[in-house]
């Protein structure tokens, strides 16, 4: 009898959603080999083979069997760039967002390829005096948006409807705060999710806000976050698993004195501060450690809550930490042997990648 009364609670608990979550073993970590020594600083999984990453000196690799072999190339004509940006979209077809090595409104540029790499066309150059193009995300394979600090009070967003021009959105953006903007540590600034939804994290100014949209960029709006901000902090990188619940997290990349995260569960109109992950500097990319597809449904929901972060610190950002939380940033792991990654994202539970200094790669499979 009382075996039987356990077994009608333990139902009746998980039936009211109470059940204890299962548990979320710590993640195995498999180094890969890149086939270059530049720094990689931008990560894309199209699927669970097929990853995309970018970087120093105009670099991009791919690999198309999971990581066991990569392939590292330079983009003609961009050698003296830096790709802060990638979204893989096939094995065939990515984009890469450059910025300058040296000062040069027109070396913020987007580049599409839709043969592998094998060549590459320029779909966009900037002209506008002080842009600096951060981050760019993808609603799918030819809808995104690109994210630039302001200037003079504007916010210059660029959005695409057919992955191949791209149009200013300036117009229907908030009034930016004095000396607001994005930081392109490891191009996650800007998030998407399902067919319309986005949510763009700054800093720069008096307070760290998200600017949000839920029409694919027609409209938005700005909701400050409880993360500290200054002329050198604020939120770095920002993630939706679905339209109400997310993940920001920041801090102040001209000191190491401490990496902020927030939560939000009402699509990113309030914002309620995280515990502090144990790592030092700032938090420069959070990922779910599972992956939606273009206008999908959430995936793995055991692994829901699971958020991997990467932390740099100054003055060269070449050391740094990472760690990961089952809950959203109420209990933190730190991963001790994981340092000097810049960008961390999953194509699925058992498929994430760290990218990093020198070429460094880092399977994750939890």
């Amino acid at each position: 009898m009382l075996k039987r009364s356990l077994l009608v609670l333990v139902a009746f608990t998980a039936a009211l959603g109470l059940a204890e979550e299962p548990k979320i073993h710590p993640p195995k970590l498999t180094p890969q080999h890149s086939g270059t020594t530049q720094l990689l600083i931008a990560v894309s999984p199209v699927n669970s083979k097929v990853v995309w990453a970018a970087g120093t000196g105009g670099t991009y690799v791919v690999t198309t069997d999971g990581g066991k072999t990569w392939k590292a190339a330079v983009v003609p004509g961009a050698e003296k760039l830096q790709f802060r940006d990638v979204q893989g979209v096939s094995d065939k077809i990515a984009y890469l967002l450059s910025v300058p090595s040296t000062s040069g409104p027109t070396d913020f540029r987007i580049y599409k390829t839709e043969d592998g790499g094998a060549t590459w066309k320029i779909e966009f150059t900037n002209h506008i005096k002080k842009a600096f193009y951060d981050c760019f995300a993808f609603w799918g394979p030819d809808r995104g948006i690109a994210q630039s600090d302001s200037v003079n009070g504007v916010f210059p967003t660029l959005r695409t409807t057919n992955g191949t021009t791209w149009e200013s959105i300036a117009s229907d953006m908030p009034k930016a705060q004095k000396g607001e903007a994005q930081f392109a540590a490891s191009g996650t600034c800007v998030a998407t999710q399902g067919e319309e939804n986005a949510w763009i994290a700054t800093g720069g100014a008096k307070i760290a806000r998200i600017l949000a949209t839920t029409d694919g960029g027609d409209n938005w709006n700005a909701y400050d976050t409880p993360l500290r901000s200054s002329s050198s902090a604020g939120g770095v990188s920002v993630s939706f698993r679905n339209p109400l619940d997310g993940i920001v997290g920041g801090g102040d990349l001209a000191s190491n004195k401490y990496a902020d995260m927030a939560t939000s569960h009402d699509g990113g109109k309030t914002w309620t501060l995280a515990n502090k992950p144990p790592v030092q500097g700032t938090v420069f990319c959070l990922s779910y450690a599972r992956h939606v597809s273009y206008g999908g449904q959430e995936k793995d929901d055991n692994f829901k809550r699971v958020v991997v972060i990467t932390a740099e610190t100054e003055p060269n950002f070449t050391s740094g930490s990472a760690a990961w939380t089952p809950d959203e940033g109420a209990t933190w792991y730190k991963l001790s042997k994981v340092s000097g990654y810049w960008a961390v994202a999953f194509a699925r539970p058992k498929a994430g990648w760290f990218v990093g200094n020198n070429g460094k790669i880092l399977k994750i499979s939890f």
